[in-house]
């Protein structure tokens, strides 16, 4: 059940005396509306969202997206790719959770793939190459922050050889 209290009525027509069989403009002004278990008051024009919105939560939509597909940064990946990380990554225990139980795994792109012939296609793909092209510089160090800031002599990053993982062929 819903109770309405005008305070006022403000009836208008912009540059018309007469208002007898013409649309007239109407505004309530501190109107009060209650409802079940819900008050909302519309101030001198200004309405106030009544209900619940959904899209309260999604308030910038391009960030959710940019954030939804982040990948790891070359850094990460270049720690990744230190002997002892990369055969932890590579010889990964079952984990149902993850696309393809966590056993097909590409250590330059760091995604996880269903089968071993889908991660074999992956190698030969742009995105891998490009990833591979960007992983050949070295990775970003405070030193070298410092040093381009004029604290040392600046010198250009080295490049790495960086080369597509090993690839056992399974037997099944």
């Amino acid at each position: 059940m819903l109770y309405f209290r005008f305070a006022s009525v403000q009836i208008s027509r912009p540059g018309r005396k007469s208002t007898r069989g013409r649309k007239t403009h109407v505004r309530l002004v501190g109107v009060e509306f209650r409802g079940i278990g819900k008050t909302h008051s519309a101030d001198m024009g200004k309405s106030k969202q009544v209900g619940s919105h959904k899209s309260d939560k999604k308030k910038n939509i391009a960030k959710t997206w940019k954030t939804k597909r982040r990948t790891k940064d070359l850094d990460q990946i270049h720690e990744d790719m230190r002997p002892d990380n990369a055969a932890k990554l590579l010889k990964q225990d079952v984990d149902y959770d993850v696309t393809g139980n966590a056993q097909h795994y590409c250590l330059h792109c760091a995604r996880y793939f269903v089968d071993f012939k889908t991660m074999k296609e992956h190698f030969k793909t742009k995105v891998h190459k490009k990833r591979l092209k960007q992983l050949r510089e070295e990775p970003y160090t405070q030193a070298e922050a410092e040093r381009a800031a004029g604290m040392g002599s600046y010198f250009p990053p080295k490049t790495v050889e960086v080369h597509t993982q090993p690839v056992e062929e399974e037997m099944t």
